[in-house]
């Protein structure tokens, strides 16, 4: 798959040669030379990494990467300047990018950091692209209806879910946006409650519990008889989109041990040789 990426400098002698280089390469590679003109893009479309320089007139690049930190946490950051002093480095690392690039820089220094980039995992899932399918008049009436009523965070993402499926990160954002809430907060709340989900799902949702009752209870044979009678992983989804396939760390029912849930029904005590059979009656 093309990986998309931004380059950002004030210097249009760097952004050239960041092209010319990254593109024999295989990458899609997008130039700008200012901040402002950097976030637009990032706004309207999906950048797998941006490559910013950090002393730039205006918007520097400190404030570029604190901005997409705050509103596109999926997005990669590498930095680079001139003004390699220990200061800039220690306040650039700081800022959580995922490399740093002294100028002047090789070729090669330059396709190896960011093959090492795109190779690490975002913090947040990257936006997929049929998130456009949802019915966004819906989810603004969800919005109008809590935004005004404190601590309503949960029954909006509850009611988003609903509507679309899932919860990416791009419905995080106008959830934050609408709610004067931090992405950040917005994501936490998605992250820790199992019942939010940031990628799509099947049907059936199937999800094989991996708390230490139902580990020590061969939790990972039945994960693995369920991958098998599936022909998937975690985190996919089957062909038909009946059934999706993920682990929880608890679902709080210790005394049935080993638990799976497929959809809202729950599987207590499952023999993982025949895990396979709680499936057969879904359609």
């Amino acid at each position: 798959m093309e990986m998309n990426v931004l380059v950002v400098d004030d210097d249009e002698i760097i952004i050239r040669s960041c092209e010319a280089v990254l593109s024999a390469e295989g990458f899609k590679v997008t130039g700008v030379t200012s901040s402002k003109d950097a976030m637009a893009l990032i706004d309207e479309r999906v950048f797998d990494l941006v490559i910013t320089d950090l002393i730039m007139p205006t918007i520097d690049g400190f404030e570029l990467i604190k901005w997409i930190n705050e509103n596109h946490q999926y997005t990669r950051v590498i930095a680079m300047t001139g003004y390699s002093s220990k200061a800039v480095l220690r306040d650039a690392i700081a800022l959580d990018i995922v490399d740093f690039l002294p100028k002047p820089f090789f070729p090669h220094t330059l396709t190896e950091a960011v093959k090492k980039a795109v190779s690490t995992p975002p913090k947040v899932p990257m936006p997929t692209q049929d998130v456009e399918t949802y019915d966004k008049g819906k989810l603004k009436a969800i919005l109008q209806k809590y935004k005004k009523r404190p601590g309503a965070l949960i029954m909006v993402l509850q009611e988003a879910q609903e509507l679309i499926g899932y919860l990416p990160a791009s419905v995080q954002k106008i959830i934050a946006k609408t709610m004067k809430i931090p992405v950040s907060e917005v994501h936490a709340v998605v992250s820790f409650y199992s019942y939010f989900t940031m990628k799509p799902m099947g049907k059936y949702n199937v999800r094989v519990c991996q708390g230490t009752a139902c580990y020590v209870k061969r939790a990972d044979e039945i994960l693995a008889k369920l991958k098998d009678t599936m022909g998937i992983n975690e985190g996919e989804i089957t062909h038909d989109s009946l059934f999706s396939l993920e682990t929880v760390r608890c679902i709080g029912a210790c005394g049935l041990a080993p638990v799976v849930l497929v959809g809202t029904d729950t599987f207590g005590g499952v023999d993982p040789t025949k895990a396979n059979e709680i499936l057969k009656d879904y359609h």
